[in-house]
């Protein structure tokens, strides 16, 4: 039986690197909400393939939580929710789904700290509790990691003029595209990397994960889903630009962004696909927009992003709602299906845990999945190191524009691995 133990926050929280822990998993809201820490494994449920039988390993891991549980979907899982395949190369070798047990899971936001642990000694529990303070080791030294594109600006803006003609034969309306830039023979610190990043973006779903060779630094601003009893909301993003160098130019970017029309039609169109996936697991008449396409700022970019909501129908398990809703509407296009095969043929590698969600579900069953974007990937196995970019292809799409958002997007991230 899980225990917890209360400690008085007189200090603020830094999370130093739990090496010894195999699994590690952080998941940092930057001051807008709850943080959490999880540590050890003690029961997990991984899959790599199995076909259908890969839903119901989900189900069973999900449908009664009664602990804490952590995890992460990969964008691949698509293959065993829809008739899809994936022939694109995979250079990170993420599993389709693992979820676990934490040994140690700490939640602390600025009023208080809280351990909840399984089976660990409470000496050693302490003892890791004050190593979350200011008072870290220095970061190891790595050289600075220069990350190549797998496909030439040339062939890029190829893909996006193709996909216009798909858009334009009524194949699809909108596509999210994406573009791989990576790194081989690295030698990587991966939680120093996730800190260097975290302090530049300070994004609201900030996650590293340590899990299975792998590490994942991400730096998202994106909500996947989140359910609080029987009330599970949505906040698709669509619609990015730079930052200022200026306050002038900053503003005159938010109004440019704001105004948009090409930006708002792509906004409109995920929140609709968004809409309908809710709505086959939702009450009837529950499906509302309380957001449409409103601009927030973070440190790198500005965002257009909505929010939806919904009341979930009862006796609705996880596992239901991931087959109505994932991969999210975001990172797919629209019509959804059509849109995802037409990303496997033009794009030139798997996405891995891009595009896919991670998060946790709290012992009373409600849960709060991020979209794993803004994101490096790190295969510490055959020291591979890859950063995907992407953004929604529409018939109003200008293929120079459309290339340098991913580069806007790849900016902070690539920032980090720099001396």
């Amino acid at each position: 039986m899980r225990k917890t133990k209360i400690y008085p926050l007189n200090k603020p929280v830094e999370v130093p690197d739990f090496g010894e822990f195999e699994t590690v998993m952080l998941l940092n809201s930057n001051g807008s909400g709850k943080n959490l820490l999880a540590l050890g494994t003690k029961g997990e449920y991984i899959a790599y393939s199995g076909g259908q039988t890969v839903l119901n390993v989900l189900d069973y891991c999900t449908k009664k939580v009664d602990d804490w549980l952590f995890g992460y979907l990969s964008y691949d899982l698509k293959n065993n929710l829809e008739e899809l395949y994936s022939a694109n190369p995979d250079f990170i070798g993420a599993p389709l789904f693992h979820f676990w047990q934490p040994q140690i899971v700490i939640e602390w936001d600025n009023n208080f700290l809280k351990a909840h642990y399984l089976d660990f000694p409470e000496n050693d529990l302490d003892d890791i509790v004050d190593r979350l303070s200011h008072e870290q080791k220095t970061e190891k030294a790595f050289p600075e990691l220069i990350l190549q594109p797998r496909i030439s600006k040339e062939d890029y803006l190829h893909q996006v003029n193709e996909l216009k003609k798909q858009i334009r034969n009524g194949n699809v309306y909108e596509l999210n595209f994406c573009q791989e830039f990576f790194a081989e023979n690295v030698q990587l610190d991966g939680f120093s990397t996730y800190k260097k990043l975290n302090a530049y973006t300070q994004a609201p779903f900030s996650t590293y994960i340590k899990d299975l060779g792998l590490e994942l630094m991400s730096a998202s601003p994106e909500l996947f889903l989140k359910k609080e009893g029987n009330r599970l909301i949505s906040s698709p993003i669509k619609g990015t630009a730079k930052r200022g160098r200026t306050e002038e130019e900053d503003e005159a970017l938010k109004q440019s962004l704001n105004t948009d029309p090409k930006e708002q039609a792509e906004n409109i169109m995920i929140v609709d696909l968004v809409r309908n996936d809710l709505a086959k697991v939702a009450r009837a008449g529950s499906v509302a927009v309380k957001e449409l396409a409103k601009l927030y700022t973070f440190s790198s970019v500005h965002q257009l992003i909505s929010t939806i909501s919904a009341q979930l129908k009862d006796e609705v398990r996880f596992v239901d709602v991931i087959r109505a809703t994932f991969p999210m509407g975001s990172m797919t296009g629209a019509p959804k299906i059509a849109a995802m095969k037409l990303a496997e043929e033009f794009e030139s590698a798997k996405r891995g845990l891009y595009s896919g969600a991670i998060g946790y579900f709290s012992p009373e069953g409600d849960y709060i999945f991020n979209v794993v974007i803004r994101t490096l990937q790190y295969n510490s196995k055959n020291n591979y190191l890859s950063l995907i970019t992407g953004g929604a292809i529409t018939h109003l799409s200008d293929a120079e524009q459309e290339y340098q958002e991913t580069l806007i997007k790849a900016e902070a991230i690539m920032r980090s691995l720099r001396s």
